[in-house]
């Protein structure tokens, strides 16, 4: 499933295109395989970007791992997203209450 994303995020076709050589095709998705690594690894460095804020940062996180902000505040994960993103894990669990402040608000709205 990641191996289908990262080569839908290639934005090209993983197949030899029209009178493209082995050696060009190779050549193509040595390419897009180099810019994909330096797309990850930017986006690695803004989750701990202090220019970022908390809330970005752990968004950032989040679309890297493919994981939501668990609502447990004792869960595990908050330890590794505070290390990862930079972040003290309190933090953390101060965006975990704003989110579920949020959510809550949203719930009893009336419509």
């Amino acid at each position: 499933m990641a191996q289908d994303r990262h080569m839908s995020d290639m934005g090209a076709s993983a197949v030899p295109i029209g009178a493209e050589t082995i050696a060009d095709y190779r050549a193509r998705i040595a390419h897009q395989q180099a810019e994909a690594a330096r797309r990850r690894q930017e986006e690695l460095e803004e989750q701990s970007s202090t220019l970022k804020t908390p809330d970005t940062r752990i968004r950032i996180w989040e679309r890297l791992h493919e994981v939501g902000l668990p609502r447990d505040p004792s869960h595990r994960l908050i330890d590794i997203i505070a290390a990862n993103t930079g972040l003290t894990v309190e933090e953390v669990r101060d965006e975990q209450r704003l989110r579920a402040t949020v959510t809550t608000a949203a719930a009893t709205r009336p419509e």
